[in-house]
Formats: C-alpha cells, structure tokens, sequence
C-alpha cells in the first residue's frame, strides 16, 4: 500500500478532478457546512489543501456528453450546487483542464485560502456558467473576480499570472499524478485526514444507469452529514 502524507491539524487534502461532478457536490456540502458552524467553532476553520487528480490524464480528453449527463444525475440530488449541462457553443468546451488545475496549485502556495477560492470559482464557472477554463484568460478572469469577491482569500491575480506563465507549478500537477497512479488514491474526490485516514466519494454509493456518457449516474445513497463530519474529524 502506498502511502501519501497526511496533512497536518486543521487540514483536509483533498485530491480531485475540476470536472469531476462528485467532487463538486463534496465540497458544496463541505462548504456549506463550514459556513455555518460558529465562528469561534475549531472546525469552521479547517482549510482544504487541494491536489490533482487529473482524469485527462488517465482517461484522455473530457467528454461533453460526459459532464452534460452527470449534471443531470447529480443535480437531482443537490439542486443548489448549481449543476448545468453545457450551454456555450460546442467549440468553447474545456477538453483538459490541466492549466486550471495548475492555477489552483500555484493559488495554493499562495495560500490555502486563496487556492479554495479559485478552486470554487473555477468548478462554479464550469458547472454553472458554461465558460471555458481551459483557456489562460478565462482562469485569470476568474481569479480577477474571485480576488474582488472574496478579498479575504488573500488570492493575488498577478502572480498567479506570473506562475502560469513560468510554469512553476505544473511539476507540481505531475508530482501529484505521480501519487493519482498508486493505491493511495482510489479516484476523485478522496479525502486524506490528518490521522492519515482516506475517504473516497463521501457519504455517496452510485451507479451508471445504461453506459457511461450515453447512460447517466443514479445515486443509491446520499449521506452529507458523512462529509460534515470530515470538518469535525480534522480537528480531533
């Protein structure tokens, strides 16, 4: 069994896909319930510590046909993450998302705050408002926006310009394809807590009805409050 580093009290790494529909429901619910935990509550300030999981990389280009009924499956379970097919043009979808994922990386060093912003920003700009954050300007649109939005987030556009554009972080991207391609890492979304425990796809048992991207998704079960409880767990 190959093992990844935990990381530390008051963390919760979390290794995803950008365009994986089941990480975007964890970490609405983990977001939500975040947000209304008390202020002076220990877990309402647990961190995420993003890291890739690149599905590209394993399964080549994203598909549309793909995403487009996965919204629709996962929609039906929580309707207020904001789930929609496609509706720009065709030639506009994001067929890899790496250099969005390298985005996160380098807001990440920035810090985890600025990294979770951008990671929202960017999955909400896909799932819910069709834009295409393969493309360099896009992403920096998102963070430009994410920076006035939520200026708490520390998230700072212009050097996350600069790290784009050096590549500073893509070795980053790979050292962490690297750890996707061993057992430590069942898939997107998996959750590591800093006791060194991993969850994958929390609280949610699915199956395909028909075949994957011409079929669609039924969830079996849906638990939020087992993805509550990682806010809790971080902490202990």
């Amino acid at each position: 069994m190959t093992a990844v580093s935990p990381p530390p009290q008051g963390v919760l790494q979390v290794w995803s896909d950008l365009l994986c529909p089941f990480a975007h429901v964890a970490l609405h619910t983990l977001r939500d319930a975040r947000a209304a935990l008390p202020d002076d509550h220990p877990a309402a300030k647990v961190r995420v510590e993003h890291h890739v999981f690149a599905l590209e990389l394993f399964n080549g280009p994203h598909p549309r046909r793909g995403t487009d009924t996965e919204a629709v499956g996962l929609g039906q379970i929580l309707p207020q993450a904001g789930f929609r097919v496609w509706t720009a043009a065709d030639d506009l979808y994001p067929h890899t998302v790496l250099l969005a994922a390298e985005a996160v990386l380098a807001a990440s060093a920035q810090s985890l705050a600025a990294g979770e912003a951008l990671d929202w920003a960017l999955r909400t700009a896909f799932w819910t408002d069709s834009r295409s954050i393969a493309h360099r300007q896009v992403i920096l649109d998102v963070a430009a926006e994410t920076a006035a939005s939520a200026p708490e987030s520390g998230l700072d556009p212009d050097r996350l310009a600069k790290a784009l554009d050096t590549g500073s972080h893509r070795s980053a991207l790979h050292e962490d394809h690297t750890v996707a391609q061993t057992d430590a890492i069942a898939t997107s979304p998996t959750f590591v807590l800093p006791d060194g425990a991993t969850l994958t796809n929390p609280g949610m048992t699915v199956h395909w009805e028909g075949p994957w991207a011409s079929g669609f998704p039924v969830v079996d079960k849906y638990d939020p409050s087992v993805v509550t409880d990682l806010l809790h767990r971080a902490v202990v």
